[in-house]
């Protein structure tokens, strides 16, 4: 966890490491864990340090695998699916939600998944949201 923490760097906003692999991204959101859930890419027994991290990311850690997390921002939510799953995290500020990008509503991701348990479904939840958002 250390490794992914360090190399979570102002311009990246996803790391995850296992051993001597490491994956990052710059790329916003859930999009980083989408990519890696639709190529196929094994991330399992990784651990990620994430920027933000809500219901929805946590979803597809436990979809994905994920050993543990990280999250410099992370929601109540969140936490919760990490909890009910057992996988440990830490975090650098816990905060009631996720809000969008422009600061006004709670984050769509998060208002796809709110009310869905599990994460196979959330996944498939979270793919429509984002093709009917392209």
């Amino acid at each position: 966890m250390e490794k992914a923490r360090e190399l979570l760097t102002d311009d990246k906003t996803c790391v995850l490491v296992k051993d001597d692999r490491i994956y990052s991204s710059v790329r916003k959101g859930i999009a980083p864990l989408m990519g890696f859930l639709n190529e196929g890419i094994d991330i399992r027994g990784f651990s990620i340090a994430d920027r933000i991290v809500g219901k929805a990311a946590a979803s597809l850690y436990v979809l994905a695998g994920i050993k543990e997390a990280y999250g410099e921002v992370m929601s109540k939510a969140g936490a919760a699916r990490l909890e009910e799953y057992h996988i440990p995290y830490t975090y650098g500020t816990l905060t009631e939600r996720i809000i969008n990008r422009k600061g006004d509503d709670i984050c769509p991701m998060e208002k796809t998944v709110q009310d869905i348990d599990d994460p196979q479904d959330a996944y498939e939840a979270l793919k429509e949201k984002i093709k009917s958002l392209m």
